[in-house]
């Protein structure tokens, strides 16, 4: 909960100086290499929680049954 508070404080200005950093850190040619890899990891996050469905589905359904 607290951390979610610091997120909706942090200004505009912030969020600059926050990016001018990891723009300093990584350099203008690491970033878009690092998006993509998040952008990935977000997918593949994405698709195994849906292949996750059906099989507790079927679970709750023989539960059920018995």
């Amino acid at each position: 909960m607290m951390s979610l508070g610091i997120f909706l404080m942090i200004g505009a200005w912030q969020y600059i100086i926050i990016g001018v950093v990891v723009l300093l850190l990584f350099g203008g040619k690491k970033i878009p290499e690092l998006m993509k890899g998040l952008g990935s990891g977000i997918k593949e996050f994405k698709d195994a929680s849906k292949e996750d469905e059906p099989t507790t589905d079927k679970k709750v359904e023989d539960n059920k049954q018995s």
